[in-house]
């Protein structure tokens, strides 16, 4: 399966560099580019690529906006957003993971992680940069109503689903999880999706918002990735 990918930045040089290391590996194609995050939207509705590389500050409607509305449109709705971004507390990171980007990166990430995070996120996993999952999942549990979102109704949740639900937001993989909870790894993936259908969440970095707003984990349990 070939992962397609659009690449979201307001600066050429960095757009190009994205795009040949995309393009250098046989299972991703870069199906467009856009410098804003206007045309971010328009790019993503009419290519509805796998993966969308999306850059925070621009001119005009910023990363953040074009990442909410990118994951509020149903027809969008497969589509994943990781956030690559200088900052590394960035304030508009923080509202971005809040708006259901799946990932966040620093610019400065190794080629390879890069890329092997878009094929993280396409296969529904969720991933922060290790340099600054602590202080930004901290940031998040300071300020759990920050952007006016409800509390999660947790309560047709059976106790399993609930223990799964806060191992996934200390950051354990699927792996992980069988090995803790002694379940096979098809149990657990069949967990997950269950989880997903009862919270009405995208992927499991919304189960890892979900999670916090909930305070069923504290930041400091949290791990580099959040996937599996």
């Amino acid at each position: 399966m070939t992962i397609s990918v659009a690449v979201v930045d307001d600066e050429a040089l960095i757009r190009g560099s994205l795009r040949i290391l995309v393009e250098t590996v046989p299972d991703m194609r870069v199906v467009g580019e856009a410098a804003d995050g206007a045309a971010a939207v328009d790019l993503v509705t009419a290519e509805r690529p796998d993966v969308v590389l999306m850059d925070v500050r621009m001119p005009g409607l910023n990363g953040v906006e074009a990442t909410r509305r990118i994951t509020t449109a149903a027809p969008l709705r497969d589509v994943k957003v990781i956030i690559l971004t200088t900052f590394d507390l960035d304030e508009y990171v923080y509202a971005a993971l809040r708006a259901g980007a799946s990932g966040f990166l620093l610019k400065d990430t190794a080629p390879a992680a890069l890329l092997d995070a878009i094929r993280l996120v396409a296969a529904g996993e969720a991933l922060l940069a290790p340099t600054v999952t602590r202080r930004l999942l901290r940031e998040f549990a300071a300020r759990p109503g920050a952007l006016g979102r409800p509390p999660r109704e947790l309560s047709d949740l059976t106790r399993r689903e609930r223990e799964v639900l806060t191992l996934v937001a200390r950051g354990l993989s699927n792996t992980e999880l069988a090995e803790h909870l002694v379940l096979s790894p098809a149990t657990i993936k069949t967990y997950v999706t269950r989880l997903l259908a009862k919270l009405g969440a995208r992927d499991r970095a919304t189960l890892v918002m979900i999670a916090y707003d909930a305070h069923l984990v504290e930041p400091r349990s949290a791990t580099h990735r959040l996937g599996g």
